[in-house]
């Protein structure tokens, strides 16, 4: 099985295809199998990686949370990129990968192509703030101690996820079977050291009103906590674009795969024709 290290942790990835690199960053109830629709349509023009983040296994699971935060995380998608020799790439991310790929695009812009972030913004929001960080550390425990089938329930029902179950029963019971494969201790040191330490989206204001590489955020319209840090990366973002797309939840590109890869496309495209500009005051 191939694998790349970072901080000697070993993470699995696949690659498919040839051309220009894309790498694809899964979120948190997730995993690189949640890229497949992507991976089949992109592979026919671009070489698509895909990589299981650290505790999610085939890659290792580290025992200690700390070896899990915000900053690795988006270290190990460069460490994934400098192992097959990529200089560049477009890099798509959705929810806890979106924020790696924000991230990504912060500290590495110059390995960034374009950057691409699905359903991004969960725990941004100050006026949710506690109760966010209450509930990730409850989460936590009960990784520790429940069967994932068990939490899987939990999840699968959430406002923002139920969308996949009205428009793809079968892609909805994929999703959550491929779920409980997961480890309990990855998610649970995933939640402690990602989850509740990252910064949040409100407080890179400064940094993205000063960013450049081509953005482009798309969130589902069911998926408030996502629209409202989409409208404000936006506003403060020059090289953003938004995408809101209707009668969808949190993961765009499983509950609407044709017309998330059909926007992405166009947007890969003005990227690489040097078509695209950040938006002008007239």
């Amino acid at each position: 099985m191939p694998y790349a290290e970072s901080k000697d942790t070993k993470l699995y990835y696949e690659d498919t295809g040839k051309g220009t690199p894309i790498v694809f960053v899964h979120e948190f109830s997730g995993d690189l199998r949640s890229w497949e629709e992507q991976v089949r349509h992109f592979s026919r023009r671009y070489r698509c990686i895909a990589f299981n983040a650290r505790g999610y296994p085939p890659s290792d699971v580290p025992k200690a949370w700390t070896k899990y935060s915000q900053t690795i995380a988006t270290d190990d998608i460069a460490a994934v990129m400098r192992h097959l020799g990529l200089r560049k790439a477009h890099i798509i991310g959705c929810s806890m990968g979106a924020a790696a790929t924000l991230h990504f695009g912060l500290h590495y812009p110059r390995m960034a192509l374009s950057l691409t972030l699905i359903g991004a913004g969960s725990g941004s929001d100050p006026k949710k703030r506690k109760q966010f960080l209450h509930n990730t550390a409850t989460r936590a425990r009960e990784f520790e101690t429940l069967p994932l089938q068990d939490i899987a329930k939990t999840y699968r029902n959430a406002a923002n996820r139920v969308q996949l179950l009205h428009k793809d029963p079968r892609a909805w019971r994929g999703f959550w079977m491929r779920f409980c494969e997961h480890s309990g201790t990855g998610h649970a040191n995933t939640l402690r050291g990602i989850q509740a330490r990252r910064p949040s989206i409100y407080s890179l204001e400064r940094r993205l009103r000063q960013f450049k590489v081509p953005l482009h955020v798309v969130t589902g319209d069911e998926d408030e906590n996502a629209l409202d840090a989409g409208l404000f990366i936006k506003r403060s973002c020059a090289s953003a674009r938004l995408s809101v797309v209707p009668a969808t939840g949190h993961v765009v590109n499983l509950e609407e795969p044709v017309h998330f890869n059909r926007i992405t496309d166009e947007f890969l495209a003005l990227v690489e024709s040097r078509r695209w500009r950040p938006r002008t005051k007239l």
